[in-house]
């Protein structure tokens, strides 16, 4: 079995450099993981915008983008970055996203303690983008990369907690924010490590 070390010793080469087995496994194993959490992360949004009543959900209805303390959406000049800086954005993206929406599943069990499903999903996507974040830095750490994005605030959980206390609307609308950056970020997952996946059969 032929190893060719260019694809440990520079994770910026090109995808369509022979990796090690266990590498090429790693990144098979994490890119589908995120596949999967794609489609989960779609549901939540459904589920959430069904729960949130008027006008959530009415045609035409656009709600304020209100900004989240420690995270953003994937910028737009994203893509072009080397693939080890947005697997480095990817992860710390991922890490900040289980307290935010934590925030989010308490306050919507207060507004809607008869959804249990809805409550579960938002239990499961904090754990969720945890272990996606998790097995991100893992790939990075087999490419010999060092997992320095840049990590969430502290505060940032606390200041989505103040902002619920804001009203029932703005906090309604702070939670369909953070389903939408969960969705972005699994989804921007996804796109990275699927550039990754070496070619043929998974």
């Amino acid at each position: 079995m032929s190893r060719r070390e260019g694809s440990l010793e520079d994770p910026q080469a090109d995808s369509s450099v022979s990796l090690l087995p266990q590498l090429e496994a790693k990144i098979r194993q994490t890119h589908s993981f995120a596949r999967l959490l794609t489609k989960y992360a779609e549901q939540l949004l459904q589920e959430y915008v069904q729960h949130q009543g008027d006008p959530f959900g009415l045609p035409g209805f656009s709600p304020p983008r209100l900004p989240v303390a420690g995270l953003s959406a994937p910028a737009p000049g994203h893509a072009g970055l080397p693939a080890p800086e947005r697997l480095r954005l990817d992860a710390a993206a991922l890490t900040a996203l289980p307290p935010l929406l934590e925030v989010v599943r308490r306050h919507q069990a207060e507004l809607n303690p008869r959804a249990p499903r809805l409550l579960r999903r938002l239990e499961d996507a904090a754990r969720q983008a945890r272990a996606l974040g998790a097995a991100v830095e893992a790939v990075l750490a087999a490419l010999g990369t060092e997992t320095r994005g840049p990590r969430p605030e502290p505060a940032a959980a606390a200041a989505a907690a103040a902002a619920t206390g804001a009203g029932v609307f703005p906090a309604k609308v702070l939670g369909l924010r953070v389903c939408g950056l969960y969705r972005e970020w699994v989804s921007r997952t996804e796109g990275d490590l699927g550039q990754l996946v070496p070619s043929g059969p998974a």
